[in-house]
């Protein structure tokens, strides 16, 4: 099971020091996930070889302009491409309102479906649950109703015992149903259980992005032991008292909520334009959590 995240945008409210606004791509099942969309975003989607075709679902955080101006662009230009296959976006409510004013009053009928799923923010919901992905709200503490997104992605296939085809024999057309929890019945009517070829399921990938939210200790039981998650830092800590007056967290802070949930690793972004260098905004968190790293535009984490 093969997942990555690449950081499409890491700044906070505009473009400004070679950063664009938030946006990122989960890569997962030969699908790709576009999270926030900022402007400049399909700008980066070109520049690192992302194919927007390969995008069929959108999840937008909250309705502040550096986290949604990139959609009628995108959209529109969707159209530019002939797309043809549905796009559902995700969001709060009032997204619907905004895309139809910014994109549908152009004159420009859409050659696609799209279908634009409005939830409460403050409400904690699923909004996909298959046999391979999982993903929910959760409330963020921002200036407006914001949301977070926690991701599972699952592995559907079992996982194979080494060199046991070989051992009994088992032709490759047959292996796929095997590896999907088939058994296996030889060319003599024997049965062969499935358990004598496969192990458990590999445990689900679980990530979590916490968009722009103030320091909110509740959210670490939420994502205890998740693998990883990006959480947003837009200021250093002598300037605490910026976060608290406008709703957003320290690089601290956001590596207190990883050391006390206890992830696997910390990607933190959303940075203020004041900072063009961020090595200090990384020194502050690993100080507190060691294994965090910085969301670099163009940047990709296994997941």
């Amino acid at each position: 099971m093969k997942a990555h995240l690449t950081i499409l945008g890491s700044n906070s409210a505009l473009p400004a020091q070679g950063r664009y606004p938030s946006a990122q791509v989960l890569h997962f099942h030969d699908q790709s996930f576009l999270i926030d969309c900022g402007e400049g975003t399909q700008l980066r989607l070109s520049q690192f070889g992302i194919k927007r075709s390969k995008i069929n679902s959108i999840f937008i955080s909250h309705l502040h302009g550096d986290h949604i101006y990139g959609l009628p662009g995108l959209i529109t230009s969707y159209n530019h491409y002939q797309r043809h296959s549905p796009l559902t976006i995700y969001g709060p409510e009032g997204l619907k309102k905004f895309v139809e004013y910014s994109v549908f009053v152009t004159g420009n009928p859409l050659l696609f479906e799209l279908h634009i799923h409005e939830f409460d923010p403050d409400i904690p919901q699923v909004l996909i649950d298959s046999d391979w992905i999982n993903v929910k709200t959760i409330p963020l503490k921002h200036r407006i109703p914001t949301a977070g997104y926690l991701i599972e992605l699952k592995n559907p296939n079992l996982k194979i015992k080494p060199n046991v085809f070989e051992k009994f024999n088992v032709p490759k057309k047959e292996r796929k149903s095997i590896q999907l929890g088939s058994d296996f019945i030889g060319i003599d009517g024997t049965v062969f259980p499935n358990a004598l070829f496969t192990e458990p399921v590999a445990e689900p990938i679980r990530y979590a992005y916490l968009s722009d939210t103030a320091y909110d200790p509740d959210l670490v039981r939420i994502i205890r032991k998740f693998h990883t998650i990006y959480h947003e830092a837009t200021f250093l800590s002598d300037l605490k008292h910026k976060a608290i007056e406008t709703k957003h967290s320290t690089a601290a802070q956001a590596a207190q909520i990883a050391h006390d949930a206890q992830v696997g690793r910390l990607i933190i972004g959303h940075f203020s334009s004041r900072y063009t260098d961020l090595e200090p905004l990384l020194d502050e968190a690993q100080a507190v959590f060691s294994n965090t790293e910085l969301a670099i535009e163009g940047r990709q984490f296994d997941l």
